[in-house]
């Protein structure tokens, strides 16, 4: 009996497996397909284009929104989107957009000017509150709009000429205005769609459920899974269709490195969204074809609550990042081509190279803390580290973590929230210290120092600096480029001394891909248009 039984488990798996090896892969039906599986990091806040500003959510509105540009697949330099082309005049304040008459939203109705002008003003709609308004506040009239100053939206510089031109004008020369145009709050919106569900003035609304959706990108939003996936199909109403050649892409909100790289290998994912720590060198040296290391135009930093004591001192901020050892955190730990940050602007953002950084280590570290009243950690309370769910989130926090405690004698406690809490833990400041990332949204530093302005839609730190206010407004004012780069190193030198954040190192992007992916190509900013990419059996295969 026993020998029988025996016997009985080994037909068994051997049925078992062999059905497995039979069975076809997400990666294998897709290249079938063209069934592109993404892994997506987290589950998303929302796909409202006006009012979530993170990555995830940013990867998944790329395909199903489009602006009067799009980035090109390989620099990202702006190509024509709904707009078929422009006109600039000579001063640089009036941009004229001409409409693609075949552009359309997915019900089919024309996408027009008027669309734009009516979601800038919902954009900039006080009561909305989004986090990303400062993004239009370039155009003239929209701060004051935006604050509440201005009610009559008529005076701001939006115009639609006809249903197929669309005129903006600026309050200032603005060099990299076509970049911003490609950032998701320059997106139109449906209102109609919009003001049916009560989303003019409000966020969270079912404007955004499948079935309600109505967008005018390369593809439409099919199904949202929560916390399992979300699939969006080829649109048949986007106006270069016959560019688009994925049937439909299917996001993964994986919070789980390892069970994503576990995904991958099985053949249930394309792309991975990151790669574990421990196994990067792992596929360094076995599967370097199937590892890549992009650069990613983006910093790590840890932001400060500076509002609560003994955060509000900047000799106790000081060394808190003082008594933190970049190197051996990206050497030893991340081991993924990461950059010791030693200013907040990632060096060499558009040619400019910051001038101010931190200087000093863990004995200067523990001079300023004894400065601040607290020698050798006495009398220095538990400090909270918040940090959305993510293993390596945790991993660095830990190791920073004990690098406080052995430099400074102090301690932190380590509190993990998924990702909707921990946002809205950071909008309210709801925390001590907390876990940060800003990836640029264009090409250039005023992406990066324009965040840290008073009551600034993401500054989420509780600081104010007069000075750092004015000079933003008078790096606007400058045409030179030479002379805004040195306002900037005015402002990034202010930001230094003060340091309501703690600068950690600048981020490359990790990940695991499938060479069957084509038309996928690195970019400083993490961003490939969908509507380029496409899926291809290697010859090998």
């Amino acid at each position: 009996m026993r020998f029988l039984y025996s016997l009985s488990i080994i037909l068994f798996f051997s049925v078992f497996i062999t059905g497995c090896k039979n069975r076809t892969t997400n990666v294998e039906a897709g290249i079938r397909d063209q069934i592109l599986h993404l892994g997506n990091g987290t589950e998303p806040q929302d796909l409202d284009p006006h009012t979530v500003t993170g990555v995830p959510e940013h990867h998944i509105l790329m395909a199903l929104f489009e602006g009067l540009v799009t980035p090109d697949p390989v620099d990202l330099h702006p190509v024509p989107g709904v707009a078929k082309n422009w006109d600039i005049s000579e001063d640089g304040l009036l941009y004229t957009f001409h409409l693609n008459k075949n552009a359309k939203w997915s019900n089919g109705d024309p996408v027009t000017a008027e669309d734009f002008r009516l979601s800038y003003k919902r954009m900039l709609t006080p009561s909305l509150a989004s986090e990303y308004a400062y993004m239009l506040h370039y155009v003239v009239g929209a701060k004051e709009y935006n604050l509440g100053e201005l009610t009559d939206f008529n005076q701001v510089g939006f115009r639609a000429i006809d249903p197929h031109t669309f005129q903006v004008t600026l309050k200032q020369p603005t060099p990299f205005f076509l970049n911003l145009l490609v950032h998701p709050s320059w997106w139109p919106v449906h209102i109609p769609t919009v003001e049916k569900f009560g989303g003019l003035e409000r966020k969270g609304t079912q404007w955004t459920r499948p079935e309600n959706l109505v967008g005018n990108g390369p593809f439409t939003l099919k199904e949202w899974k929560f916390s399992q996936k979300i699939i969006v199909e080829k649109s048949p109403t986007y106006w270069d269709r016959d560019q688009v050649k994925l049937h439909q892409i299917h996001f993964y909100p994986i919070e789980s490195q390892e069970t994503e790289e576990r995904m991958f290998r099985s053949g249930q994912l394309h792309k991975t969204n990151e790669i574990p720590l421990s196994k990067i060198d792992v596929y360094r040296r076995d599967h370097p074809e199937l590892l890549h290391i992009d650069p990613y135009l983006g910093i790590y930093f840890y932001r400060i609550n500076t509002t609560i004591p003994p955060l509000d001192k900047p000799k106790v901020r000081r060394a808190l990042a003082l008594a933190i050892d970049r190197d051996s955190l990206v050497t030893n730990v991340l081991k993924g081509g990461q950059q010791s940050a030693l200013s907040f602007t990632p060096p060499n953002t558009a040619g400019y190279i910051p001038k101010a950084q931190l200087k000093g280590g863990s004995d200067e570290a523990r001079k300023l803390l004894a400065e601040a009243g607290y020698p050798n950690g006495e009398g220095f309370p538990t400090v909270e580290l918040l940090y959305n769910t993510s293993e390596s989130h945790k991993i660095i926090a830990e190791v920073i973590q004990e690098m406080w405690s052995t430099n400074l004698n102090i301690q932190a406690e380590l509190v993990n929230q998924e990702w909707k809490v921990y946002l809205d833990s950071q909008d309210t400041l709801s925390f001590q210290i907390c876990r940060a990332g800003w990836i640029a949204d264009y090409v250039d530093p005023h992406v990066f120092l324009e965040i840290f302005v008073t009551d600034g839609g993401n500054n989420d730190t509780g600081w104010s600096n007069q000075e750092y206010d004015s000079l933003l407004e008078e790096a606007l004012a400058q045409s030179d480029q030479a002379k805004r780069y040195e306002v900037y190193q005015r402002m990034e030198k202010i930001l230094m001394d003060e340091l309501p954040i703690i600068p950690i190192y600048v981020y490359t992007r990790p990940y695991l891909l499938h060479p069957s992916v084509k038309g996928h190509y690195p970019t400083k900013l993490d961003n490939h248009p969908y509507k380029y990419i496409y899926l291809e059996a290697d010859s090998s295969e």
